[in-house]
């Protein structure tokens, strides 16, 4: 009969409780216990680890960093290595089977340690891809904290046979991002008529041309394709997540009023096929009480608690933007990723706790880690070279039972690409939805 897992460490602290609990029961479905009792350990017969500094000559080893029973942040040296044919960090032991340490290294990308050390950020605050350690270090397309895990379970079978799981199966979430509901319809007499004067001044004769069709009822507004979307969705029987942003018009923030009618009936006519979740403004980044007002203002319009959230432009500022959510009374943030840059900012593919390194303690705010964002695929040639670079990163989604998110927006859709925008966004639903 399998047995759970026995984990020996001469201290349970906070942050081994808190990694632990995500490399062996979320990813690995492992039951496991952390024990400080070395004697019961070394009796002990079935399926155990030692995360310790020194080898006690019975069961797994894994020689243990620092990094979790430190307190505060220090900026520690890191050197990526090869275990096995997957990159890794924080090694330990060069001639065990477990040369580094898993946990530590897990930590490190779970709580986003970097993002608390002292970096350059871009125009918007956000922390930049290209200083990630995933991205300097060619891993930001992997999942690696997923594929460590699973590597050691491999090793964990070999020495002991079949260990007691609960085995995961691979989820896709398709996200629609809406900060901008219409290019041309319900702006309002002023911005309407600001539009018109800019595109006069522009030169832009085509874009007027179209604004004054749209206008008059004589074409539909660019970005109005909800219909056509969800009608795709519909066929395959999956259940979009659909972000509204609710906001004053603003210099980062454009969408219709949250109070103009059509735009609150296109939200109720949309949360009928969808689930609804706020777009957090620009302006709401570090505005605790105009979080709360957004949300509330869109919970008033569908008639239900709003517990999802994704930040403008995925601004994170770690960890005051998590203690902002949670105080607004959110439970599920959908930030975590890179507009620009494909990959899983924080290392893995399976939805986490927020854990606060200045606090030391988990937040109850649940992390999904999108995959894509569709602004970064802007970069590909063609079709065929973007749905290649998100099926390397499903195949290895796929293969750990993780989590796929893929995020596309209304005003990509809506706005003519060099290839068929609307066509990628079916293609990649059928592609990666079609496994689930």
């Amino acid at each position: 009969m399998a047995e759970d897992l026995l984990v020996y460490t001469p201290e349970v602290t906070i942050r081994l409780r808190y990694v632990a609990q995500q490399f062996f029961g979320r990813i690995l479905g492992i039951k496991f216990t952390l024990t400080t009792d070395r004697i019961a350990f070394v009796e002990r017969s079935g399926p155990k680890l030692a995360y310790t500094k020194q080898n006690l000559g019975t069961g797994l080893w894994m020689r243990c960093h620092d990094l979790l029973f430190d307190g505060g942040i220090e900026d520690y040296p890191i050197a990526v290595v090869d275990w096995g044919g997957l990159p890794c960090f924080f090694q330990t032991a060069e001639q065990e089977s477990i040369s580094c340490d898993l946990l530590a290294a897990s930590f490190y990308l779970l709580t986003r340690y970097e993002e608390y050390l002292p970096h350059v950020s871009d125009e918007h605050g956000r922390f930049p891809a290209a200083q990630s350690l995933g991205a300097r270090h060619g891993f930001l397309t992997l999942p690696v904290v997923d594929l460590w895990a699973h590597r050691f379970q491999d090793t964990l079978h070999e020495m002991y046979g079949v260990v007691k799981t609960n085995k995961r199966v691979y989820q896709y979430c398709s996200m629609l991002n809406v900060s901008a509901s219409h290019e041309f319809l319900y702006r309002g007499f002023l911005r309407h008529i600001s539009g018109i004067a800019m595109d006069l001044l522009g030169f832009k004769m085509r874009r007027l041309g179209y604004r004054v069709l749209v206008g008059l009822g004589l074409k539909k507004d660019p970005y109005d394709l909800y219909e056509e979307v969800l009608k795709a969705h519909k066929k395959l029987g999956q259940v979009p997540k659909v972000f509204f942003q609710l906001a004053k018009y603003g210099p980062y923030d454009k969408n219709v009023s949250p109070y103009n009618r059509h735009f609150q009936h296109l939200i109720k006519s949309v949360g009928d096929y969808a689930q609804i979740a706020l777009a957090a403004s620009y302006a709401s980044f570090d505005d605790p009480e105009l979080l709360l007002e957004e949300k509330k203002v869109l919970s008033d319009i569908v008639h239900r608690p709003i517990d999802s959230c994704k930040t403008r432009y995925n601004r994170l500022n770690i960890p005051l933007t998590y203690r902002d959510m949670v105080d607004a009374g959110f439970t599920e943030d959908y930030s975590m990723g890179y507009t620009h840059d494909l990959g899983f900012r924080a290392g893995t593919c399976t939805p986490f706790h927020f854990y606060d390194l200045y606090l030391e303690m988990q937040q109850p705010m649940v992390v999904y880690p999108f995959a894509v964002q569709d602004y970064a695929l802007l970069k590909e040639k063609s079709m065929a070279d973007a749905m290649l670079k998100m099926k390397a990163m499903y195949a290895h989604v796929h293969q750990v039972g993780g989590w796929m998110g893929v995020i596309f927006s209304m005003e990509l859709l809506g706005t003519p690409q060099k290839y068929d925008w609307k066509k990628l966004y079916v293609a990649q639903l059928k592609a990666f939805y079609a496994a689930s």
